[in-house]
């Protein structure tokens, strides 16, 4: 099964019963850093949505603030890793979108502050 459709069949077996809610996984998810500017994901607001089923199973939207970040692929094994720490997870997808396209405004004010935005 590819990761279109193992997110499609996560998305329809979510209900309140998940093992985890969005704002733990956030919490997470946001002990990764951005080595580049040096806030979390998180507060950056690269992290677009994660969901958990009741089985474990969790399914990360998230981007990154370019396309063309050399540290593509090393952030997003670091953000599945963080969810894998959680007890109990059983699989972890991250998918990468480009729509909507990350920009400052997507970010913390703090952050806003600090990157001059």
């Amino acid at each position: 099964m590819d990761n279109i459709s193992k997110r499609k069949e996560l998305q329809t077996s979510i209900n309140e019963d998940a093992l985890y809610t969005k704002e733990e996984l956030f919490l997470a998810i946001s002990t990764v850093i951005d080595p580049e500017v040096g806030f979390n994901l998180v507060e950056m607001g690269l992290i677009y949505d994660a969901v958990c089923d009741e089985g474990g199973n969790v399914q990360v939207t998230m981007t990154l603030s370019t396309k063309a970040c050399p540290m593509h692929q090393m952030i997003q094994q670091w953000v599945k890793e963080s969810v894998e720490r959680m007890k109990d997870i059983q699989e972890v997808i991250v998918e990468v979108v480009w729509e909507p396209e990350w920009n400052i405004t997507m970010a913390n004010e703090h952050v806003k502050k600090a990157l001059g935005g």
